[in-house]
């Protein structure tokens, strides 16, 4: 089974009772197909960023559900034949990626971690008080004797 989000906009123009059972009829598809409701977020009326219909607010809900690749195309067939979703949009989720969850540090964890820190901090600073390395000597200088047999060499 795969795992779906489907959020949709609802026109802000109908009673609240009618928008829910818009929303219970949409979760029934994802029953009838076979599937699982993971989660509803119902965000409420929120305004849009740029007029729909000549509406600037909108009722946000949003499903997470597991099932079949045919439940988002019923869904989306729905939402066509209804007049008062103003948008819809599916996403596919990947199983394998999970968001990250905090997870609480003790006290004992943090300090330790400062200490880490501060002792790479004095490690940095040893090492800019310390003197650059002496660079390697120079060659010795070729000497004068063997600058002549050069040049005689060369005549």
């Amino acid at each position: 089974m795969r795992q779906y989000e489907t959020a949709f906009l609802i026109t802000p123009k109908l009673e609240e009772e009618e928008t829910e059972k818009l929303i219970e009829k949409m979760a029934e598809v994802v029953k009838k197909k076979k599937g699982k409701m993971v989660n509803i977020e119902k965000w409420g009326k929120r305004r849009l960023a740029y007029p729909i219909e000549k509406l600037d607010e909108a009722v946000y809900v949003f499903f997470h559900y597991e099932g079949d690749p045919d439940i988002p195309h019923e869904l989306q067939r729905r939402f066509r034949q209804t007049e008062t979703v103003l948008r819809y949009l599916t996403l596919k989720k990947d199983a394998q990626i999970q968001p990250r969850k905090k997870t609480k540090t003790s006290r004992k964890e943090k300090t330790k971690r400062a200490e880490e820190r501060v002792m790479k901090a004095a490690e940095t600073e040893k090492k800019r008080e310390e003197p650059p390395e002496k660079p390697p000597e120079t060659p010795p200088e070729v000497k004068e004797p063997e600058l002549e047999k050069l040049a005689t060499e060369k005549e």
